[in-house]
């Protein structure tokens, strides 16, 4: 087997980690681990998390700032709430990400933002400061 896949793979979990935290790597992995599953999970690690998210060009909070318009377009509620969730962690005020989600209901329309915005909120609320 080649060593590139492997330090794709390794610069990718190592990114994925700082972005999304441990938690939310280790459950994504421990999910898919030994099923069929598992394979996208190594092709994500090493095409997303480390080819597209450490190219040059974007800092990190712009491509979470990206990341959240486009799953709201998607509607990929999931995917959202996890990148709220890494966003609070490391980059993004609770602020930017309701005014990234208000400025994606000009693009994506009212109902993928309103719909959005219910994710947002649901992680906002659990992660409210004490």
């Amino acid at each position: 087997m080649s060593s590139e896949p492997e330090s794709a793979f390794d610069a990718g979990i190592t990114t994925r980690r700082q972005v999304m935290g441990d938690e939310f790597v280790d459950r994504a992995l421990a999910r898919t681990s030994g099923t069929e599953s598992e394979a996208i999970q190594r092709f994500v690690t090493e095409h997303v998390w480390d080819a597209v998210w450490n190219r040059p060009g974007l800092s990190r909070r712009d491509r979470s700032l990206l990341n959240l318009g486009m799953l709201t377009a998607l509607r990929a509620h999931e995917e959202l709430a996890g990148h709220v969730r890494g966003g609070l962690n490391k980059c993004l005020t609770r602020e930017e990400i309701v005014e990234a989600i208000i400025h994606a209901t000009g693009y994506c329309g009212a109902p993928a933002a309103l719909s959005a915005m219910r994710v947002v909120q649901q992680v906002l609320d659990e992660t409210r400061p004490s």
